[in-house]
């Protein structure tokens, strides 16, 4: 069965909303209050609150969504046939309402029924049981009521089916995975789903929250029950349509495309061309969503998201000069994404220009890493070649270096944006040689320091402490305060909490004067001090901002019910009134005293505050 990601995700959604799911829009890619993860990676990041139980959904207990998620623990694997730092995830959830045998059976049936899978097709993996936790037979036996044979049941250990906790404790459970068998002759007898061969591809998979890990380690029931499923759009319909990479589907065509016109090539012919093709237009189409995000607030920087999104945009610009495409093509490059993607992501068109800015603006910069960068790799060359003459003045039987080290090597890549294969060219070019295994220890051991930084995690649950319930809360006043004294142009631009403080960036084109923060401070003590209740109510986005709501964002689905908050001595007669997925305190005056411990620049024409709660 052919099929456009169009299609798939039309009816994805079209055949849960059948099975009782109300379809709701999905979320920024920038995770709202989760300091776990830098960006959202899951479908489940925005129902985090209703997956803990914490309050009930606007829209109920059965809901599905299209999410854009971001991931980047392997971004080096990038240029391959599958992997992909941005991709749409189809997702349906059950909170605490169905459970394994709806959710297995209708996973089944979308397979079978709506893409047109033979059943012969299917492998699936289940929990095999481990550290006292018992095997996940129910779910063996309801693929096996479905009529998928023992011997393509596959039992597998923790680390391949089973989710969480996020933290050390927390929610957790077995899931089941499905793979394709795509028809390719095994790598050998051990060969199974998860094996990376290219035989088994998966497509879908179910988790199953069921156990709470204390903090002793037991894994106890957690008292109620959520299914949270995910299947990548792009990988589905290179299956689906027969293909050997997901960089030969229709999302990626008008994007495969340009960089061809750019490069002024037909094609690629070499196995690094291909690789540095599939680069650019992975790691292009990551930033364009990256800066074209409702939320906004990441901008090209050195730490966290803004690191990740500097080094995507500037492995692009290394991998387009590799196919000798011209300076100045970031923008030609986003301007065929958010073509490509506007009808679906609206946002993209509404950020269009800001997208262009900063895309052109880090690829000029980085330019000029670059030339600098080759000036540094000549002055390596020459201290060599000194110390060639001076050694061999001395010592007649001094054989001359011609290699790089590996320290050298790495320091080109790491600080002037030099990957290895462009020095080893250099090298080459003057007779020399580079230390490929000094430099790769040296990599490894960057790795190991920068994994945090490019949020590796799988996927994050955030920690709804009463600290970052509290913390949540202080965000929302803060954000009013900063309207009241700097103007209504203040509007969030990110937030970020941990339980020992807020973090929040907001639009504003000058530093705070003491006499400003004061102020701030002294508005939002004074909300503390009224202990003013807070009202949480369900509303349309269009009744949230009749009603006086600061809402952000746009959202899809007109009919769709949000939650809002209001902090005031009446729902009408408020301070505060924000559309939010919570959670919040009930009354202000639990908060203790605010602190603005930090106020600085976040990126052009934004600042950051950091403040605490003191009891």
């Amino acid at each position: 069965m052919k099929i456009t990601a169009d299609q798939l995700r039309n009816l994805y959604l079209e055949f849960f909303k059948s099975k009782g799911h109300a379809v709701i829009s999905g979320a920024s890619l920038i995770p709202e209050n989760d300091p776990t993860v830098l960006f959202t990676t899951a479908g489940m990041h925005p129902l985090v609150p209703y997956l803990m139980g914490k309050m009930p959904h606007p829209a109920g207990t059965r809901l599905t969504d299209v999410q854009k998620c971001v991931r980047t623990g392997d971004i080096d694997e990038v240029g391959d046939s599958a992997h992909l730092t941005f991709f749409e995830m189809l997702g349906n959830w059950s909170l605490n309402d169905y459970f394994k045998k709806e959710a297995i059976g209708w996973s089944f049936e979308f397979l079978t029924t709506k893409l047109g899978f033979s059943p012969d097709q299917l492998s699936v993996t289940v929990f095999k049981g481990e550290e006292g936790i018992p095997a996940d037979e129910e779910a063996a036996a309801i693929w096996k009521s479905l009529g998928i044979p023992d011997e393509r049941i596959y039992r597998l250990p923790r680390e391949d089916n089973w989710w969480g906790p996020a933290g050390e404790t927390g929610p957790c459970g077995p899931d089941t995975e499905m793979f394709i068998d795509t028809g390719k002759p095994a790598c050998g007898p051990d060969c199974r789903p998860g094996c990376h061969c290219g035989k088994f591809i998966e497509i879908w998979n179910d988790v199953f929250m069921q156990f709470n890990k204390t903090a002793e380690g037991k894994f106890e029931p957690l008292g109620r029950h959520n299914v949270d499923t995910g299947m990548g759009v792009e990988r589905t319909i290179c299956m689906m349509n027969g293909l050997d990479t997901v960089y030969d589907t229709d999302v990626f065509a008008p994007i495969m495309a340009k960089i061809k016109e750019l490069s002024g090539k037909a094609s690629f012919e070499t196995p690094e061309d291909v690789r540095s093709s599939r680069v650019v237009a992975d790691h292009m189409r990551t930033a364009t969503f990256i800066l074209g995000d409702q939320k906004g607030g990441v901008t090209p920087g050195n730490v966290g998201a803004n690191y990740v999104l500097r080094r995507l945009i500037r492995s692009a610009v290394r991998h387009a000069r590799r196919l000798g495409i011209a300076p100045g093509f970031t923008e030609k490059m986003a301007a065929t994404i958010v073509d490509e993607y506007k009808h679906v992501y609206p946002e993209l068109e509404a950020n269009r220009e800001r997208v262009f800015q900063e895309l052109l603006a880090e690829e000029t910069r980085f330019g000029k890493t670059l030339d600098e960068g080759k000036r540094e790799f000549d002055k390596t060359v020459a201290g060599i070649r000194r110390k060639n003459e001076f050694m061999g003045a001395k010592d007649p039987a001094y054989v001359p270096e011609t290699q790089i080290s590996g320290k050298q090597a790495f320091r080109l890549y790491d600080t002037y944006g030099y990957p290895l294969e462009m020095t080893q060219e250099l090298a080459r070019e003057i007779g020399f040689t580079v230390d490929v295994a000094g430099y790769q220890e040296c990599f490894k051991a960057h790795q190991k320091l920068s994994r945090a930084n490019v949020g590796s995690a799988k996927s994050g649950l955030a920690e709804h402490s009463e600290e970052t319930t509290a913390l949540h809360t202080a965000t929302h006043l803060l954000h009013k305060a900063l309207k009241i004294v700097l103007g209504d142009h203040c509007n969030q631009k990110g937030s970020n909490i941990t339980a020992e403080r807020l973090r929040l960036d907001f639009t504003h084109g000058e530093k705070m004067t003491p006499e400003q923060i004061r102020k701030v401070e002294d508005i939002v003590n004074e909300q503390i001090k009224a202990d003013l209740p807070v009202y949480r109510d369900m509303m349309t986005l269009d009744e949230a901002r009749a009603a006086g709501a600061t809402a952000l964002f746009s959202n899809k689905y007109t009919d769709e019910k949000l939650s809002v908050y209001t902090m005031g001595r009446t729902r009408e007669d408020f301070f505060s009134k924000e559309v939010c997925t919570g959670p919040h305190v009930e009354h202000t005056g639990v908060l203790g005293h605010f602190k603005i411990k930090k106020e600085e620049s976040s990126s052009a024409g934004v600042r950051r505050i950091k403040a605490v709660l003191e009891k």
